[in-house]
């Protein structure tokens, strides 16, 4: 799961990607919007309304823009109120009008692109503001209150000006609580809320951030990076102090006045019913959710039974393994890892130091797979405590430039109840090949910035699920209960497709999505249960794992056949890679064309080999 990109895009109900139609760029073209000097006034034309776009949205957006490693806004947060979503809407129609009226014709077929994702990226962001989608700022999961307390460990903090920038964040946030409060009165008014039982769990989670005083809050995080970031050490002194001000003074204060109206007003306005089948416009908000998240046509029944396809597919090769290890069923093997104390870690270091070694001894298998590879660095850290009900690991990306490295955050608290068997495919999926290789890669690219950024859902979780599967195919999971972890986590993700449209589309209740996932479990149980409330709080994101791997698969197995020995499994992923991320009908088209070009002969079948270096 890539955190920074969903925090900082998705809260801002602004940057929403999707997919209809179809495209057919040439895979061997230039792929820069300025990758070739012209003088041709469409192109010029086309090119500066892309970057008055991106600058737009880096001002729109300055949580973004730091994590991106862009200081201009780093004093200040987005604006959440009522009337900003009113100019965002306006300012979003402009610019739809302005790339409508764009002679895509005159244009190279990487523009055409480019003018292709931005179209249907505008129009989505009309029909998000239009769905009233930023009035449910407030839920347990991964709503504003955490994503405020994150950002401390998200943004670079590299000088006296970083930490002085941050202050001001600080000293704002009373202003940003006021503007949460008053667009979560009007979602109540509208009819748009979470449900109930999950606004209850709000106050204790909010006032718990809030407890922590001064240099203990988890605002306070930069201050592990202040020795390092400012030399002066009264500088330090005066900077500490200040900060520990806003915290006690704005912060906290702001998160208990959240708490008690939570407490107080809004919980008991939570909707009754899981689905969001149950809110205003329902059926065209789950469908438009299924739209933006996987990129795809198919239909809420389409998706189910694919689901209840790969469930029952996965769970014949976990059974196979359960033989080869002397059980007499999966049901055994299954509760032989749920009871075995072998099975579960035994501290926190255990885990941390399990993530470095498999991303470790993946590092030089890369070149087998890969002809190109990035040179951000990786590290992997342990979350905070006050985060120990998120997901396993998450991925923290870099900034473009690779100045700072990119983080696998691990969530490491409770340790001695995690169980160790998935930890090497979550390595993959986090680190490499999965999200560090992709996204790391996507930033170099010569392309517009906004393709370099681009969150398709389906396409990147897709694809991380696709890389774990790679882990195998080079000879790893050598352990059989490690690979039985891997396919845990394929379960897992078939299991969504399942759940996630039996809540909103065949209006399962909470406790029918519960009990199929005791039917058939892919994790322990306080991890089914958070699973279950994610799917709840979040319509649609976990289709894109399931959906994007199994198009990534097909593209492979299609590029295998017409291909045959031309086939070279590097060429095939730099394929995939080189263009960014993108709707998954673009996707196919590009490979499409990429499998003509090698057939020709206009292409190598396989690439100039890297070193790796990650």
């Amino acid at each position: 799961m890539v955190l920074i990109r969903s925090l900082a895009i998705s809260l801002l109900a602004a940057v929403v990607l999707s997919a209809c139609g179809s495209s057919q760029p040439s895979v061997s073209a230039k792929t820069g919007a300025a990758a070739t000097a012209t003088a041709d006034p469409t192109i010029q034309t086309f090119d500066k309304l892309l970057d008055v776009q991106w600058q737009y949205q880096l001002e729109h957006s300055p949580e973004f823009a730091s994590i991106i490693g862009d200081r201009r806004y780093n004093d200040r947060w987005s604006d959440h109120s009522l009337a900003a979503v009113a100019a965002e809407r306006q300012a979003t129609a402009d610019f739809l009008d302005k790339f409508n009226a764009v002679e895509g014709e005159k244009l190279d077929e990487q523009r055409q692109l480019s003018l292709q994702m931005m179209r249907r990226q505008l129009q989505d962001t009309l029909t998000a503001i239009d769905l009233k989608n930023h009035e449910m700022l407030l839920e347990p999961v991964g709503g504003i209150q955490l994503a405020l307390a994150g950002y401390g460990d998200a943004f670079p903090f590299e000088n006296a000006n970083d930490f002085q920038d941050w202050i001001k964040r600080l000293q704002a946030v009373p202003l940003l609580i006021d503007q949460v409060i008053e667009v979560s009165r009007q979602g109540v008014r509208d009819g748009l809320v979470q449900p109930r039982y999950l606004l209850e769990k709000l106050p204790a989670q909010i006032r718990k951030i809030a407890a922590a005083p001064g240099a203990a809050s988890p605002f306070a995080s930069p201050l592990a990076k202040l020795d390092k970031a400012v030399a002066d050490a009264e500088q330090r002194k005066q900077l500490r102090a200040q900060m520990i001000v806003a915290i006690d003074h704005q912060v906290r204060p702001a998160y208990l006045r959240l708490a008690a109206f939570v407490q107080d007003e809004y919980a008991a306005q939570g909707r009754l019913h899981e689905g969001v089948w149950s809110l205003p416009d329902g059926d065209k908000r789950y469908a438009f959710a299924i739209h933006t998240q996987t990129t795809s046509d198919k239909s809420p029944e389409q998706i189910h039974q694919i689901g209840l396809q790969e469930v029952a597919r996965i769970e014949r090769e976990m059974t196979a393994i359960a033989t080869s290890l002397g059980y007499p069923d999966l049901a055994h093997l299954r509760k032989a890892v749920a009871t075995d104390r072998s099975h579960f870690a035994k501290d926190s270091e255990q885990i941390l130091n399990l993530y470095r070694g498999y991303i470790a001894g993946m590092q030089p298998e890369l070149p087998k797979l890969f002809g190109h590879l990035p040179k951000t660095p990786l590290q992997v850290q342990a979350m905070p405590a006050f985060r120990r009900e998120a997901p396993g690991a998450e991925y923290w990306q870099s900034t473009p430039d690779g100045s700072k490295p990119a983080i696998v955050m691990v969530n490491a608290n409770d340790a001695r109840e995690r169980t160790l068997i998935n930890i090497e495919t979550t390595a993959y999926h986090e680190g490499v090949p999965g999200h560090h290789l992709q996204i790391s890669l996507a930033q170099t690219l010569s392309l517009p910035p906004f393709r370099q950024q681009a969150s398709y859902n389906a396409y990147i979780e897709g694809w991380a699920l696709y890389a774990e599967r790679l882990g195998k195919e080079v000879g790893f999971f050598k352990d059989p209960y490690s690979d039985y972890g891997r396919l845990c986590g394929e379960l897992l993700r078939a299991n969504r497709l399942v759940l996630d449209t039996g809540v909103h589309y065949k209006r399962w209740t909470r406790q029918q999505m519960v009990d199929f996932f005791h039917a058939h479990p892919s994790d322990d149980e306080p991890s089914i249960q958070a699973e279950t409330d994610r799917y709840v709080v979040w319509p649609g994101q976990a289709l894109g794992y399931k959906i994007g791997q199994l198009e990534i698969l097909a593209l492979r197995s299609r590029a295998e056949r017409e291909l045959g020995a031309k086939f070279d499994i590097r060429a095939f992923h730099d394929a995939i890679l080189a263009g960014g991320a993108m709707p998954l009908d673009l996707l196919d088209a590009r490979i499409d064309t990429w499998i003509d070009q090698v057939k020709a002969g206009a292409l190598p079948s396989a690439p100039l080999q890297e070193k790796a270096k990650v």
